[in-house]
């Protein structure tokens, strides 16, 4: 993997980080009860996103 293609998977992750945090800022500030779940799914989504591409740099890193 390439300096570049290393930098772009920081940003991803970064970006991914940023969703999270204000996707549940907004659950707080909400009150209904179905834009809370639906944001809590959009969390879940991007949680994973964030797992995933941690995972590819550690599999990159061991390889």
């Amino acid at each position: 993997m390439t300096q570049k293609e290393l930098l772009y998977y920081e940003d991803a992750i970064g970006h991914e980080g940023n969703i999270i945090t204000i996707l549940k800022d907004s659950i707080e500030r909400i009150e209904s009860e179905e834009l809370r779940t639906f944001l809590e799914s959009e969390v879940e989504i991007h949680q994973n996103l964030k797992t995933n591409l941690i995972q590819k740099l550690e599999d990159e890193a061991n390889e």
